[in-house]
């Protein structure tokens, strides 16, 4: 079973970042953390990539379950959504499945949780 699941546009890529910002907001979801790898990689590095941003999105009230269940879950938030370019006006989207992310946690009160945000961000990759 894959990690994530994605979908590709045809949209430019600054206009991919807006459209799937706003897609999370819509489920619920708000954007805590933007990195720009292709930027950092390049200050860092000197190595030029793709447009690729990582995009955090946590929604709230699933963050404060899974929190109660399992103290140590922050190791593993916020869930990252990314935006890459792959050329000819395309962009992918990938966004991490939550339950494949949770079987390295020995912690069944966890499921229902991770089965519930994984609807959510799947509906709005779907929804893309």
């Amino acid at each position: 079973m894959s990690y994530y699941f994605s979908k590709t546009l045809q949209l430019p890529f600054d206009e991919a970042i807006s459209y799937v910002t706003e897609s999370l907001k819509k489920e619920g979801f708000g954007v805590l953390t933007t990195i720009e790898m292709h930027a950092k990689l390049k200050e860092k590095l000197g190595v030029e990539i793709q447009k690729y941003t990582i995009l955090g999105a946590c929604n709230p009230p699933f963050a404060y379950k899974a929190l109660q269940a399992e103290n140590k879950i922050g190791t593993m938030l916020p869930c990252n959504v990314i935006v890459q370019e792959i050329g000819d006006g395309k962009v992918e989207v990938a966004a991490v499945d939550p339950i494949e992310s949770m079987k390295a946690i020995e912690n069944p009160a966890l499921g229902d949780v991770a089965n519930q945000v994984r609807a959510l961000l799947k509906k709005v990759v779907d929804s893309l």
